[in-house]
């Protein structure tokens, strides 16, 4: 063989290698941070004892005190449509719910639509949800999926898993015990299946703490024999009292599912603890007080139980040697009213609602024992996901990585306002949107039903509600009226405008709408 055949056969060779090894990657990608989201349903930041307020010396949540000791707690971190299943398929799209299509209870996402799992499955993730999905349809974008059949129970949850998900009930799986305990434990069987090689996505999502508030046993015996502390609003028993514009989902609605689940048991739709639990005979302060107290001690140690599980997924991590390259956060899917103005549940804008507590550790960029103010909505989560994965998002994605803001390098040009919307209309808590800045929040309560599923017909007067967030933090005042606001609600109306712009929300394809703002808008 010629001389130069050899010299040019040898250069081949060292090219071909160079390629190589610029091609092949593993140890990049093994450097790209795992992404553990851990989410509860409805556990609320008055629940968590991080955020302060009346419960936070009572709350069991030695786990989140560590994370937010060894990671960085979120203040402002908002929801844009609080109930369960739109705020699941806004986390997943990045999308508001005029976008993904998924307004109310009732929708369900497509598993055609794009969605973050999706996009770091063909970055080289493993993905995988378990737990609670709630999106009615099936999962997709997840090489592995154990999923509770719709909303889920506590006690002995059934689960769907690609081989059964449509199959017929007797096909699905069975797991003993409590849910919270079953999905942590799924959880870690999962992660000892993977290939450490590559970087995983793992969504485990718990049923707890939703309605009916369960508890494992270990924490039955948990607030016996004391009263909890009581917000200062919890006899708010009036819309008149506060000059809001409605009823709200009251404490004494949830007395009564209480007795419909005392008096037929295996006719009611879910199973309280600690039945059978009556209000007969008191006055209405006596009642709430009693219905209070109940409600919020077996929140609190469903909560409890949660926490115990979020410390088995550290406890695997740091065992596993995983901790250092892991991003751990830990939010709910919304916030939960505690007996603020005598209400539970969530949807409304108010604070309780609207807040999403979040925590998030990652050594290897975020500080420890560090907050953040930045207003930060639920559709940046999957942007945040794809800039730790190192890929860009799709530009069909409404939200924005707030990963510089983790790492003290907030953008100059961060949102300074929260954009909100509620469809799903009921009288007594009537569709509206509105925002919120670093003080003032304004709101319009529409109420009509459009055409959203499982709705009410019936409509309610259109009205507007402003609060001052410093000098009212509980939102016990409305100042809708007050003249001292006159010029900032002028301004707000015109940033309200801009928001809808902004998300594409504005209500063209409603003919009604447009004469209720024409009358009700200035």
């Amino acid at each position: 063989m010629k001389k130069t055949t050899i010299r040019t056969l040898f250069v081949l060779a060292v090219v071909l290698m160079s390629s190589g090894c610029r091609q092949k990657t593993p140890k990049q990608k093994s450097s790209r941070p795992n992404i553990l989201y851990i989410m509860a349903d409805d556990h609320t930041s008055q629940a968590w004892g991080i955020y302060g307020g009346i419960l936070k010396d009572h709350v069991h949540a030695p786990n989140i005190k560590r994370l937010a000791e060894e990671g960085m707690v979120l203040d402002n971190v908002f929801c844009t449509n609080s109930i369960c299943v739109p705020s699941r398929a806004t986390i997943i799209t990045g999308q508001f719910s005029n976008k993904n299509g998924v307004y109310t209870l009732a929708d369900a996402l497509s598993p055609d639509s794009m969605n973050i799992a999706k996009i770091l499955h063909n970055a080289g993730y493993h993905t995988a949800i378990i737990g609670k999905w709630h999106l009615r349809k099936e999962p997709s974008g997840f090489d592995y999926y154990n999923v509770l059949h719709r909303q889920g129970r506590y006690w002995d949850p059934i689960f769907k898993t690609k081989d059964n998900f449509h199959k017929p009930l007797e096909a699905w799986d069975v797991h003993k015990g409590f849910s919270t305990d079953v999905i942590a434990g799924l959880a870690i069987n999962w992660l000892d299946t993977i290939d450490r090689s590559k970087p995983f996505l793992l969504m485990t999502h718990f049923k707890a703490s939703h309605e009916p508030f369960d508890y494992p046993k270990r924490y039955k015996d948990l607030y016996q024999g004391i009263d909890l502390p009581e917000p200062e609003n919890l006899y708010d028993f009036s819309a008149a009292t506060t000059g809001r514009t409605f009823i709200g989902q009251q404490l004494e609605n949830l007395g009564w599912r209480y007795k419909q689940a005392s008096d037929a048991p295996d006719k009611w739709w879910c199973k309280y603890p600690g039945m059978p639990f009556y209000t007969t005979g008191l006055d209405s302060i006596a009642a709430r007080k009693k219905i209070y107290q109940k409600f919020v001690k077996d929140f609190l140690r469903s909560g409890a139980g949660i926490d115990d599980n979020i410390g088995k997924l550290l406890d695997y991590l740091d065992k596993a040697g995983l901790a250092e390259n892991t991003v751990v956060i830990y939010t709910a899917d919304q916030g939960y009213f505690l007996g603020e103005h005598g209400f539970f549940d969530k949807r409304l804008i108010y604070e309780e609602s609207l807040r999403m507590p979040f925590v998030i550790r990652y050594p290897k960029e975020i500080p420890a024992g560090k907050r953040l103010d930045d207003i930060i909505l639920n559709v940046d989560f999957a942007p945040l996901f794809a800039d730790y994965a190192g890929v860009e998002p799709p530009s069909s994605m409404q939200g924005r990585s707030f990963r510089q803001n983790l790492m003290g390098k907030t953008p100059p040009d961060w949102r300074k306002t929260a954009y909100y919307r509620y469809w799903q209309h009921y009288p007594i808590r009537p569709a509206h949107f509105g925002i919120r800045n670093d003080r003032y929040k304004l709101i319009f309560f529409y109420g009509r039903p459009l055409d959203m599923t499982d709705v009410s017909k019936e409509t309610t007067e259109p009205a507007w509600e402003f609060y001052d967030l410093k000098k009212d933090p509980h939102e016990d005042h409305n100042a809708y009226n007050d003249p001292e606001y006159a010029d900032i609600i002028k301004q707000m109306k015109k940033e309200l405008n801009r928001q809808r712009a902004l998300y594409g929300d504005t209500d063209e394809n409603y003919p009604e709408m447009k004469e209720i703002f024409e009358k009700y808008w200035n």
